[in-house]
């Protein structure tokens, strides 16, 4: 018996494919954009069972410092910063202590290597994630801040500003919370990171600055969150300087780029531990 090779039958084929003569070529990296959105949309859907209480909690303890402080503060500046710093403490509430919490425990509980698996940037899962906490503290910081002006007597027609002072503020502070959680080793050192932050924010915010200690005041101009409070509190008189308004704002934004560039490179360390 004769045997034949395949290559010379009509339509015969070699019985083991030819080995490729390069590496296979990888898909096309995800993008940040619709990573960053992709991420919002389920970190929102996951967060969305909590969201009454986190905006009853938040507003609540907001709405009472205000009313605690009626009872010191009648009038004037002293009003302005009260008012401004109960409402930004909305955001710090979320940003610092339950952001850092959140991380805290997603690095303790292995939940990183989830998102370590998937096809999107670092920088897409903290951002999408402190935008997600971040927009539950909209409704909360408005409801705070027309409860304080009617509190105070104070005016509302400058409250757009805090359209502004929400994203900014929160991203700085949100940046920070995020590190703290991604950095500490364990998750009960992350909650007291959170902890001690929003009580900076509640201490240095709120308070009137006039009655503070200069080593104080120094501190108080080292938190993020100071300078949210800051360009708000700039709006309640009959001619605010919006260049100072501006200038607050930009020093949240800058804050909140390197706050948030922290996290996303905490992030990566902690994700491929």
């Amino acid at each position: 018996m004769s045997v034949v090779p395949a290559e010379v039958l009509p339509g015969g084929s070699r019985a083991v494919p030819e080995t490729a003569s390069g590496p296979a070529e990888l898909g096309p990296r995800a993008r940040l954009w619709p990573s960053l959105v992709a991420v919002y949309r389920a970190q929102l859907s996951r967060a969305r069972v909590a969201r009454i209480p986190l905006l009853f909690v938040a507003t609540f303890q907001s709405v009472g410092i205000a009313v605690m402080m009626r009872g010191v503060v009648e009038g004037g500046d002293e009003a302005q910063s009260v008012v401004a710093g109960s409402s930004v403490l909305v955001v710090a509430y979320v940003a610092l202590n339950l952001l850092s919490q959140y991380f805290g425990q997603l690095r303790a509980s292995g939940g990183l290597d989830h998102y370590a698996t998937l096809p999107v940037p670092p920088a897409a899962v903290v951002l999408g994630a402190a935008a997600a906490y971040a927009s539950f503290t909209v409704p909360g910081t408005l409801v705070t801040a027309v409860f304080g002006c009617v509190l105070f007597g104070l005016p509302l027609t400058n409250l757009w500003v805090l359209l502004a002072v929400i994203p900014l503020a929160g991203a700085a502070l949100a940046g920070l919370g995020a590190a703290c959680g991604l950095l500490a080793p364990r998750p009960e050192l992350a909650t007291l990171l959170g902890q001690l932050g929003m009580s900076a924010a509640l201490l240095l915010g709120v308070l009137p600055a006039g009655r503070m200690p200069e080593v104080i005041r120094l501190a108080r101009s080292l938190l993020p969150s100071t300078y949210g409070v800051e360009a708000y509190a700039r709006t309640f008189g009959p001619h605010p300087d919006w260049a100072l308004v501006l200038a607050d704002l930009g020093v949240c934004a800058g804050v909140g780029v390197v706050s948030l560039a922290v996290a996303t490179r905490a992030y990566r360390r902690a994700a491929v531990r």
